[in-house]
């Protein structure tokens, strides 16, 4: 699967890509929206710039057909606590080619780029009320560690919760 670094050019199409995928309506969108639980954006090209410009360890890799085409998911990639811990997240696939197994082969690849760096064990945050979604993160060999997050109430940046009883739950998976 062709995974190429993303620049600042890809960066509108990439924030698109995963506000569309994340927060657009269930109705309309792939089966990992979260616009029941969470409103407005997801991210924006600033605040991704922003990231990747914090922490120059961290990797956002993009799915294309080919190294000009348009994008059809995203991974983000960085180590954790330590070189033989990475963290993923923003896994996202275009909606309208979700039920193809891109996702599953976007994982994949984006587990083999981390391994490649060192990486020993992969871990993520999902919404601990994304039973759907941690099923399916378990079916691929993650498991939750029993460390839970808290959701960033009060964070504009990352959109609206319509709940007041997220969190996140932290998966690992060994490589």
């Amino acid at each position: 699967m062709p995974l190429y670094p993303a620049g600042p050019a890809d960066l509108p199409a990439l924030a698109a890509l995963v506000n569309g995928a994340y927060r657009g309506e269930s109705s309309r969108q792939g089966w990992t929206t979260e616009a029941d639980l969470i409103g407005g954006q997801r991210t924006d090209a600033a605040s991704l710039a922003g990231d990747l410009a914090a922490d120059p360890s961290a990797q956002l890799l993009v799915l294309r057909d080919a190294p000009d085409g348009p994008p059809l998911g995203s991974v983000r990639l960085e180590p954790a606590d330590d070189a033989a811990t990475w963290y993923l997240g923003m896994l996202t696939i275009r909606p309208d080619l979700q039920n193809r197994k891109l996702g599953r082969e976007l994982l994949a690849a984006g587990e083999a780029a981390a391994k490649a760096q060192g990486a020993r064990r992969i871990r993520m945050t999902v919404i601990s009320v994304r039973a759907e979604l941690i099923a399916w993160y378990a079916r691929r060999g993650y498991a939750p560690t029993g460390e839970t997050r808290p959701f960033p109430y009060g964070d504009p940046r990352l959109g609206e919760p319509k709940r007041d009883d997220l969190s996140f739950l932290v998966l690992e998976k060994r490589l």
